[in-house]
């Protein structure tokens, strides 16, 4: 479907994107879209609504972005505050407001309540706090990639040419970088001083139904390691402050996630449960593995460049890391071939893979 009136760039200056959610992975999973803004309106400023403080060290490095509005998490526990930032937020009148939210009624109202010319969402029936309505199949199945169709379309793009989604990222700064890989270098040079030919970073964490069992991780860990002696493994610690792994191997643990961006983008590959850290190595660069098992693989996969998602079903950690290997050994000759660590698609019976590639 093609919007009946394209919004075009001429006469677009200020953006406002209204995604209010403190989750990292949502809030990495909106870092595409805001490429895509940059992309097509170059002269603009971008403003961002989100909740809670850490989308002020996602988006810190997009060129962009003027300012990143938190709104206090709970905000009916903190109305003054609350209030206080949305008559702020009301004082612009934005060019632009972008809903990308296919299902958020909190979005939707602030969207309603903020000033702006156009005011782009999601919606299969007509409603006021909208000038362009998009229908929701328009939105697709992955989560990074609806805010960017939903752009696309109302600019008058053919729905069914959208390519090449911009991907994750974090824009981490030449010294961010520079000073992960110290630290990373710290953790995994072996005793002998000899570098690492090969530096695996593990998260063995996620919320609920998501987190795999400990047992389920050491017979993982147990067959990787053993299949791969000389690799250096480093366990990426959870906010909680805790090994998951049983203290088997280093571990890093930073609470700023700018830094641990930093570790994650020096690694060779990034093995990770879904979660926003699993988000958090695909922004910072870094070949990411993501093991799902309730949550949908194509909404959530790792996309783009080495990146992939690992749907293991009821398999154990010993066969689902047995997948793994497979995909580490192409990997491994191919880094050998370019220097360039790439993951590429080894099927086996025992696990479902996705790429999510365009």
């Amino acid at each position: 479907m093609i919007a009946p009136d394209p919004i075009v760039g001429h006469g677009i200056y200020r953006i406002l994107v209204c995604r209010p959610n403190h989750r990292l992975g949502n809030t990495l999973l909106l870092t595409p879209l805001i490429t895509e803004l940059q992309a097509r309106y170059k002269g603009a400023e971008i403003d961002i609504v989100s909740e809670g403080d850490i989308a002020r060290d996602v988006f810190k490095g997009f060129f962009s972005v003027r300012q990143v509005f938190c709104l206090p998490r709970r905000g009916f526990k903190h109305p003054i505050a609350f209030l206080r930032m949305i008559l702020r937020i009301r004082r612009t009148h934005y060019d632009l407001i972008v809903d990308p939210s296919v299902h958020s009624g909190f979005a939707r109202a602030l969207t309603r309540i903020f000033r702006g010319r156009y005011k782009l969402g999601f919606s299969d029936a007509p409603t006021k706090a909208l000038t362009h309505a998009a229908p929701r199949t328009v939105a697709g199945r992955h989560m990074g990639k609806r805010p960017v169709n939903l752009v696309r379309w109302a600019s008058g793009d053919d729905v069914s040419a959208f390519r090449n989604h911009p991907p994750l990222v974090i824009h981490l700064s030449e010294d961010e970088r520079a000073e992960g890989l110290e630290a990373l270098a710290a953790l995994t040079t072996p005793g002998h001083g000899a570098p690492s030919t090969f530096r695996i970073g593990i998260f063995a964490n996620a919320t609920g139904a998501k987190r795999y069992s400990t047992e389920w991780w050491a017979d993982f860990m147990a067959t990787l390691s053993a299949a791969h002696p000389a690799a250096s493994i480093l366990e990426i610690i959870p906010a909680h402050g805790h090994s998951m792994l049983r203290e088997a191997w280093p571990g890093y643990y930073s609470s700023d996630i700018r830094r641990m961006a930093a570790v994650l983008g020096g690694l060779d590959l990034f093995i990770t449960a879904d979660c926003g850290v699993m988000h958090l190595g695909v922004a910072a660069g870094a070949p990411t593995i993501g093991l799902f098992h309730v949550t949908a693989t194509d909404v959530y996969t790792p996309y783009g460049g080495h990146n992939a998602g690992l749907d293991t079903g009821t398999c154990s950690g010993r066969d689902t890391a047995r997948h793994v290997l497979g995909m580490m050994e192409i990997s491994l000759s191919n880094r050998r071939a370019t220097s360039d660590p790439v993951i590429t698609d080894v099927r086996a019976p025992t696990a479902r893979r996705s790429t999510g590639s365009e």
